[in-house]
């Protein structure tokens, strides 16, 4: 793109002057380390998950590359298997912890929320910095647990083998109990900041869907995470003090680990999807240049899923020795679940019919996500109903359906969020060819991953083994080179991103046209975010967009639009969403 050339003088408030952005308002590194400014703290968090996910991508690809023989190929010698189980531990516990979890709320959330709210920052900014803080003191804690006697309990730390074994146990559920503060500060502040800085006109429905999804999930932040911090600290005391609450060999029940853990942990589920579904509800809409079909239904779901989430943990534990009437009562819980994330997927689809869709490169990660998130949803049925999971539980069945929700789902929406903001955050447009290279090469590899190990599972191969027999071998061998695919996509991906940053042109306020509050600031925005109030109207209006040929990018049509005032709680006027 080239940008047309400006009378001498004028000024085009669509391309910031090199010193009014958040990035360059001040300089070094202590203005970095104890900024209070969302966005940095947002962009702290990107590069601090980016980093996390490269190593537990590294550990996925070890694993992989040993299943490529049968008897085991990378790792050898004595303690092979047990530098196997070890490997796959930490990728499970640093993609969970480190990765998935704060991906999309932490960083895309912190950089977003207030600018959509057209606010400030958020309402804590102390507690947002000291959130980041927390999250790198407990990731240091897992990689202390990477370099000293490792970790090989699998990510979920099953008692009762969690209390008896030689490694880094205590050292690696420290850092997931540290980890859960800062995720509950997260949660807090943005429950905190919806409520209370919405601007004059910005009631709950003419909210992004975006913020929705983030309230939502900071509502299972915020109720469910302390759960798991009192079971890791019961989970020390019994490794430490032999209290006798899990470990069978002192009276204690390991079945009650497994409850308080997956009631926890399958909220945490949402916590990882949910965000996901908010990014995914913004680029259908805005690549589609059309209204957001079933505003209120998406709006609506995101909270039921919210709160039936706290009510489907027993279905990771049908095999565990449950009641029928218990194990009955999960699984049609576990249905009812389904219902609302369907609900967001026909939506999305309506969205896009008929509109005057842009393949861009977020708007081709969103498609992959509807692709890859329904098969997982779909095979989450056979999970969820008794007389299939009684034969495809603990087989790579399950790997494969987790996997199509988790990656499949929230890292997907994760890289089409981070290319849909990308131009804002960093203010520099990448190379759309190679960004849809990149992505057609995840979507590829990441079915070559995936897809056999559902073929593996059901038939009768148990996930977490570091050898098995020959008749699997074809499929794992297949399933080795996906990941070696998959690998290469997510790395050409990052190398799209890096070389915007050196050779990318200069990003307008609004490359994609937008109608969200973020897209009405300059690109990257102002360390206050907006320089004059910004016009609150219908989030998914698209009818006061127009395309500028000559500056290439949106701009809004109607200037004699009026600001909602402040000292009224007015609403203005939204007109009827319209296509490009």
């Amino acid at each position: 793109m080239s940008n047309a050339t400006l009378p001498a003088g004028a000024r085009d408030p669509g391309y910031p002057t090199e010193r009014e952005n958040y990035l360059t308002n001040s300089s070094g590194i202590l203005s970095w380390m104890f900024t209070l400014d969302h966005k940095r703290i947002g962009l702290m968090y990107l590069i601090g998950v980016m980093s996390a996910f490269a190593v537990g991508g590294l550990l996925a690809l070890a694993i992989r590359l040993h299943l490529l023989n049968p008897n085991g190929w990378m790792f050898s010698g004595a303690e092979a298997n047990n530098i196997y189980n070890q490997v796959f531990t930490l990728h499970g516990a640093i993609m969970v912890f480190l990765f998935i979890i704060p991906s999309i709320p932490a960083a895309l959330g912190n950089f977003l929320v207030p600018v959509m709210l057209g606010a400030k920052d958020v309402g804590f900014p102390r507690l947002n910095l000291s959130s980041f803080y927390l999250w790198v003191f407990g990731a240091l804690f897992f990689v202390t647990a990477l370099f000293s006697s490792g970790l090989d309990t699998g990510w979920t730390f099953y008692t009762p083998y969690s209390t008896t074994t030689d490694t880094s146990v205590i050292l690696a559920t420290l850092g997931a109990f540290i980890l859960g503060f800062s995720s509950i500060f997260t949660g807090l502040n943005f429950i905190v900041t919806i409520n209370t800085m919405r601007p004059p006109g910005m009631t709950w429905f003419k909210m992004p869907l975006f913020l929705w999804a983030t309230y939502a999930t900071s509502i299972i932040q915020v109720l469910a995470t302390p759960v798991l911090g009192i079971t890791l600290l019961l989970l020390i005391a019994e490794r430490t003090m032999h209290i006798g609450i899990f470990d069978p060999e002192f009276n204690g029940d390991p079945v009650t680990y497994q409850h308080f853990f997956w009631f926890y942990s399958h909220p945490a589920v949402y916590i990882m999807i949910l965000p996901a579904f908010g990014i995914i509800s913004e680029l259908i809409s805005v690549h589609s240049h059309k209204h957001i079909f079933g505003y209120r239904f998406i709006a609506y779901s995101s909270i039921a899923i919210a709160l039936l989430g706290f009510l489907v943990w027993g279905h990771h534990m049908f095999t565990a020795g449950m009641s029928s009437l218990t194990t009955i009562v999960f699984s049609a819980l576990t249905f009812t679940v389904s219902v609302p994330s369907a609900i967001k997927v026909f939506n999305w689809l309506a969205t896009m019919y008929k509109g005057s869709i842009s393949l861009t490169t977020p708007m081709c990660y969103a498609i992959s996500f509807i692709f890859l998130f329904t098969i997982g949803g779909l095979t989450g049925l056979f999970l969820g109903t008794l007389a299939t999971d009684l034969h495809l539980h603990d087989t790579y069945f399950v790997v494969a359906h987790f996997h199509y929700v988790m990656v499949g789902g929230t890292l997907i929406a994760f890289l089409g969020g981070v290319f849909h903001w990308w131009p804002k955050m960093v203010g520099k447009l990448y190379n759309e060819t190679h960004g849809r290279i990149a992505s057609l090469l995840v979507f590829l590899g990441f079915n070559g991953t995936f897809l056999p190990q559902f073929v593996l599972g059901s038939r009768g191969m148990p996930r977490r083994y570091a050898t098995y027999d020959p008749e699997f071998a074809f499929l794992h061998q297949l399933s080795t080179f996906g990941a070696l695919l998959l690998g290469m996509g997510l790395l050409y991906a990052f190398i799209v991103l890096m070389v915007s940053l050196v050779k990318g042109r200069r990003a307008p306020a609004n490359p994609w046209g937008g109608v969200t509050l973020e897209w009405q600031c300059t690109s990257p925005p102002p360390y206050y975010n907006f320089e004059r109030p910004p016009v609150v109207g219908d989030p998914y209006d698209f009818h006061s967009l127009e395309w500028d040929a000559e500056n290439e990018r949106y701009v809004m049509t109607e200037p004699e639009r009026k600001l909602v005032p402040e000292s009224t709680p007015e609403e203005v006027p939204a007109h009827a969403g319209g296509q490009k």
